[in-house]
């Protein structure tokens, strides 16, 4: 089992809500955090806004992009122990478009069904910059705000931002380790046997794979 330091701010979470834009956020960028609050007995809940069928990523399997990555989030939230998924249906890619209070009410209502002591969120900006990462965590803040509740943020440190946008040409948006505080020291087994159920995802995704070996056991996750 992970051990946790007492001052770190996960310790104080009871029960989660990830507030996600497409199935695989909850593995790919929130799995190792899901695994250690499971590891504690926390359980934790997923909503995603979108069905993921805009990807350009996918395997050889036939069939409707929506259709498979519904059923590889199903399968990838059973692995992370996790106890309630809530998959929405606006479009990917197309978040930045829907009103700020109609997301927020989504997440709202999610609050009232689950119950969270906290949320957690990929970090303002998106982390990847991807537009509807971005629009997610905003819609989860506010909700938030409404609620009277905490924000957990998932972020990455300047270093490893840096180095895969060196290396890929990508966006990823990093902070000072200083800022979001000491790492959470987590085993990665669990999270990519997650990751391995969103195939159509990982089936050919260099960076994924580069992003956690540079993070090796460290993941950061701080209050907004």
């Amino acid at each position: 089992m992970t051990t946790l330091e007492s001052t770190h701010p996960i310790t104080r979470v009871r029960r989660a809500l990830a507030v996600v834009a497409h199935p695989d956020d909850e593995s790919f960028g929130l799995g190792a955090v899901v695994d250690v609050l499971a590891q504690h007995g926390v359980e934790s809940a997923v909503l995603c806004f979108t069905k993921g069928e805009a990807s350009t990523l996918r395997d050889e399997r036939e069939g409707s992009l929506a259709e498979i990555r519904t059923e590889e989030l199903a399968a990838a939230a059973k692995v992370l122990r996790v106890s309630q998924v809530e998959l929405l249906d606006y479009p990917d890619g197309g978040l930045t478009a829907v009103p700020l209070a109609e997301l927020s009410a989504r997440v709202q209502a999610a609050i009232l069904a689950v119950s969270p002591s906290h949320l957690l969120v990929l970090d303002t900006g998106g982390v990847t910059g991807h537009p509807d990462h971005q629009r997610a965590t905003e819609a989860a803040v506010d909700a938030a705000r409404v609620a009277g509740l905490p924000v957990l943020a998932w972020g990455l440190p300047t270093d490893v931002a840096h180095a895969l946008n060196a290396e890929f040409g990508v966006a990823f948006t990093g902070h000072d380790p200083a800022k979001l505080g000491p790492p959470l020291h987590v085993d990665r087994a669990r999270q990519w046997e997650a990751i391995r159920c969103h195939r159509s995802q990982s089936y050919d995704n260099p960076v994924l794979r580069r992003r956690l070996e540079l993070l090796g056991d460290r993941e950061y996750v701080h209050l907004l």
